[in-house]
């Protein structure tokens, strides 16, 4: 018989035979060998004793674990529906103490992955919702125009006034997908910064160049104070993309004729990089929540943008060891300081 199947029931009946068999052999060994009937009493006698301790230990061991097993099964069914905790063994010495220190393991990472799970859900409803509201407004505009178009007589003049605001309604839209994609790649952990020791001097001018034309158009001093021997270790570029985003977001919200400064610091342990413009600045109670995904305020609807460029600069540094700060007032401008570890 394999002793895979063999279960407890039988083994224990098993076991009874063989003892008895045993005893009942050597109680007749002895009279074989004595003849002597008191002795074979007391061997039987003897025999009786030490079976029935046997079979009391085994009834207690089979008792012990079948309670054990109840109470095993009963816990796991709660653990599953979340209902208990499992029960802590005061006993570290206990048999089963092993199994319940397990046990309580399990249920720990069960709930952490419950709420991990939830945690993911509501962030996907949230980007869902996000999306959908951000497209929302393009895709109409879109509708409108090629409606426009194709069931009207329109002059060439406006014709291109209508593409125009096409390509600009499709502009926005790209931008959209690229800056989710962006921002998914990071947060998904696709791609992580590469981080090396290199000259922030050149991850700052590569920024620079993508807001100096339109810093130009509106006639925005730009001034800058980088040394260029300065090194830190970070990812020149998700840094840049980083520094672009705060820069692009001074030129939109500076008016024309106004100032952006930029300048380097080495800490002791940081390098602090300060992007301050003149804009119309951020009221102190908005600090926090224009670093949120999709956010901008209810004035600046009237100037290009989606407001993810913040989130995604503030997701880049913290991914490299950073921290960004916010100092501004409302009319007195705003001033972002970029703060990466010297490590």
């Amino acid at each position: 018989m394999s002793t895979k199947k063999l279960s407890i029931n039988k083994a224990c009946v098993f076991l009874g035979l063989t003892l008895l068999i045993a005893l009942s052999v050597n109680i007749i060994i002895i009279y074989k060998l004595t003849s002597n009937i008191s002795a074979v009493l007391c061997c039987l006698l003897f025999c009786v004793f030490v079976l029935a301790c046997v079979i009391g230990f085994v009834a207690l061991v089979r008792r012990k674990l079948t309670l054990f097993s109840d109470l095993f099964c009963r816990t796991l069914d709660d653990m599953l529906s979340g209902d208990i905790v499992p029960p802590e063994m005061v006993e570290e010495e206990s048999l089963f103490y092993k199994i319940t220190y397990r046990l309580g393991r399990l249920y720990e990472v069960m709930n952490e992955n419950r709420r991990s799970i939830a945690k993911e859900r509501a962030d996907l409803q949230e980007l869902i919702s996000d999306i959908s509201h951000q497209v929302k407004t393009p895709i109409a505009n879109l509708k409108m125009i090629n409606s426009t178009l194709m069931e009207q007589e329109v002059p060439p003049h406006k014709q291109k006034k209508f593409l125009l605001d096409s390509a600009s309604q499709l502009d926005k839209l790209d931008f959209l997908i690229q800056a989710m994609i962006k921002t998914s790649r990071l947060e998904t952990g696709v791609i992580s910064p590469d981080k090396k020791k290199q000259p922030i001097y050149d991850t700052l001018a590569s920024a620079l160049g993508g807001i100096l034309l339109n810093a130009e158009k509106k006639q925005i001093d730009v001034q800058v104070n980088c040394p260029e021997h300065l090194v830190v270790s970070h990812d020149r570029k998700w840094t840049s993309e980083a520094l672009f985003n705060i820069l692009d977001n001074a030129v939109k919200y500076t008016p024309e004729k106004g100032k952006i400064s930029v300048s380097v610091e080495c800490w002791e342990l940081y390098l602090k990089i300060s992007i301050s413009d003149t804009g119309k600045g951020i009221p102190e109670k908005h600090h926090g929540t224009v670093f949120k995904r999709f956010y901008r305020e209810d004035d600046v609807y009237d100037i290009e943008g989606i407001g993810i460029g913040l989130y995604l600069a503030r997701e880049i540094v913290t991914m490299q060891g950073g921290y960004i700060k916010l100092t501004s007032s409302l009319n007195s401008g705003s001033c972002f300081m970029v703060f990466l570890p010297r490590d």
